[in-house]
């Protein structure tokens, strides 16, 4: 009975918003140096932030990875927390998502997963205005390679309790629900939490992928919990959403969906800009730091 209310309640605010509305940092492709320029508000917080930052590298077969590890004060042990980016790469409104969660006492590892995969070379500082056609044109075993390979580098870390956990921002929590529900979870993970992207059954967040494709992604059954963070004026993932929590039911897995109300597409990056008129999305990104918090407090027990 409660899976069909929530069902009917999913629907219900998913039908009346007939199209996204993207904001001016959304209206075609925009170059890396582009981006941070819209993030200048992420890059002054990171910079008064007085936690300790650096930047590693690691090998994964031919590729080099790169990625920024965000050190909390506190030095009691925790899981490991793997903050991914949106569909444009690794930019400082994701780095300033990373060192919110460390501020909360844990590692926090935040990889580019366009490492290497730029014509130099490098990663999306490289990419021009190509990062978003690189990610949705990533294998999801190549994603999960590296998300595997970081939770190694992560979990022999000093301040690591042996587990992590996975935050995902828009095309990375999709990635992330695929990786738990797919054949390469690392059986050290603790908890996933996706925001505002598609999960299964969809199987890929592609630039004109709407509606969910059932079947293409079936849906086994796992330990790990789910926890979405879902904005309800955003079309695309309201429209899944439904298959999702059906999909998750009947593999008998634990998924939480929350809804913001209010609360546009990307509102982690977007509800800290102090030019964002939106204020829902300030409110939805104080809600969901302060829901991070709680279950990685339940996930440290």
């Amino acid at each position: 009975m409660k899976c069909r209310m929530l069902m009917a309640g999913l629907m219900a605010l998913a039908m009346p918003v007939l199209a996204q509305q993207p904001g001016p940092q959304q209206r075609g492709p925009q170059s890396y140096e582009q981006q941070q320029h819209n993030q200048a508000w992420a890059t002054r917080k990171i910079a008064l932030s007085p936690l300790r930052k650096e930047w590693v590298t690691i090998r994964r077969g031919n590729r080099t990875l790169r990625a920024m590890v965000t050190y909390p004060t506190t030095a009691r042990k925790g899981p490991v927390v793997l903050a991914g980016h949106e569909v444009f790469g690794l930019t400082d409104s994701t780095l300033n998502t990373a060192v919110e969660i460390a501020a909360m006492g844990y590692v926090t590892i935040t990889p580019d997963y366009l490492s290497a995969y730029a014509p130099d070379g490098g990663g999306t500082s490289s990419m021009g205005t190509r990062a978003s056609e690189t990610s949705t044109a990533l294998a999801d075993a190549e994603v999960d390679a590296d998300i595997n390979a970081w939770a190694d580098y992560g979990l022999k870390l000093g301040r690591s309790n042996g587990t992590f956990a996975i935050v995902g921002l828009s095309w990375s929590g999709g990635a992330a629900f695929r990786y738990v529900a797919g054949p390469h979870v690392s059986p050290a993970l603790r908890g996933v939490f996706v925001f505002y992207d598609v999960g299964p059954p969809t199987t890929h967040q592609g630039q004109y992928h709407i509606t969910p494709e059932p079947g293409t992604f079936p849906v086994k059954h796992f330990s790990v919990p789910v926890y979405g963070f879902y904005p309800d004026q955003d079309t695309r993932v309201m429209k899944a959403l439904p298959a999702t929590v059906e999909a998750m039911r009947q593999a008998n897995n634990r998924f939480y969906p929350e809804i913001y109300k209010g609360a546009d597409h990307a509102y982690m990056r977007v509800g800290e800009d102090p030019a964002d008129p939106n204020p829902a999305n300030i409110d939805a990104v104080r809600a969901s730091l302060a829901r991070i918090g709680r279950l990685l407090g339940q996930l440290s027990t």
